[in-house]
């Protein structure tokens, strides 16, 4: 008998990897259409959702699917699935955390070095000719011996603080309560924490509870030579606070990789020679996007044979 499941906006080698593998394990694949959700002869077996982080998974979608066991979440982040009401009908909810610390922490110490050392700019000074034409570009500033803040520490915020401490000067992060052991300064002002670093670095999960937790009163402390990094969720940001600030000089530069409104991005952000931007790809390396989908793909096997999921959500 086959199991049925629907596959929701997953990269390409997830996706790649659950099509080829559905036939050998019984698995029967089915699209959403234009509504959202799967065609009316089928809703009534799907038994699993297979979704990528970037895929709203709502009550609507989960009551349209009366036999569904499993909602996997490509993506560590779960915030556009509504966990409540899944665990409300008894539906389980995984994600696939761990595997994509690394290359998210890379990406965040990245992108502080790029706004930093404006490597951007100047790759475009030598590519324009102007090198050779007027010179040496105006100096950057120095990365080593700067205050960092890291918002959050989960895992991928500790990754984040491990890889800065060979060259921060001082690193402090907040949260809402202290971390065990973690041995950076937790600071339990996010205001505060603003105020007393050069770069702030932001790593919360998304969803209405950290919804413009970096605001204009945050980005005001961190002040005219501050660096901004967002490897979380757009909607973390207060982005219009956040282009105003660049647009007045109130902030220094901003390092983004995540967007309020994706895959649209502000004008006044494109053009600002102080920013720079990359396309919500932190976790976007082929070792990681496999390892990712494998780990979507255990989660799925593991809860349609009745056995406990490898990484449920929390909670």
């Amino acid at each position: 008998m086959s199991i049925d499941i629907l596959a929701i906006g997953l990269p390409a080698l997830a996706d790649k990897l659950l099509t080829e593998c559905a036939p050998a394990l019984g698995w029967t694949l089915h699209r959403p259409g234009p509504d959202g959700l799967p065609p009316p002869e089928v809703a009534d077996r799907i038994t699993a959702v297979a979704a990528s982080g970037a895929t709203t998974v709502d009550a609507r979608l989960i009551d349209a699917l009366p036999a569904l066991k499993i909602i996997s979440v490509h993506a560590v982040g779960y915030d556009l699935t509504d966990v409540a009401h899944a665990r409300s009908r008894g539906v389980v909810v995984t994600h696939t955390p761990d595997v994509l610390n690394d290359d998210v922490a890379d990406l965040a110490v990245l992108l502080a070095l790029s706004v930093l050392r404006r490597l951007t700019v100047v790759d475009a000074y030598v590519r324009a000719g102007r090198w050779a034409a007027e010179g040496p570009p105006p100096l950057s500033r120095s990365a080593t011996g700067l205050r960092y803040g890291v918002l959050g520490l989960g895992r991928i915020g500790q990754a984040i603080a491990r890889r800065l401490e060979p060259f921060a000067g001082d690193i402090a992060y907040h949260t809402r309560r202290p971390v065990a052991d973690a041995p950076w300064r937790h600071v339990p002002d996010l205001v505060a924490l603003a105020s007393a670093v050069d770069v702030l670095i932001v790593i919360v999960p998304g969803g209405d509870a950290t919804r413009g937790l970096v605001s204009a009163e945050v980005l005001e402390a961190l002040g005219p030579t501050g660096v901004l990094v967002n490897v979380a969720r757009g909607e973390v940001v207060d982005q219009d606070a956040l282009v105003a600030a660049l647009a007045a000089g109130r902030l220094g530069g901003a390092g983004l990789d995540v967007f309020a409104d994706e895959p649209n991005v502000p004008q006044a952000l494109i053009d600002s020679d102080r920013c720079v931007l990359t396309p919500h790809v932190a976790s976007a390396t082929v070792q990681t996007r496999n390892a990712m989908a494998e780990l979507m793909m255990s989660n799925l096997e593991a809860v349609l044979a009745d056995r406990p999921p490898v990484t449920p959500v929390p909670g």
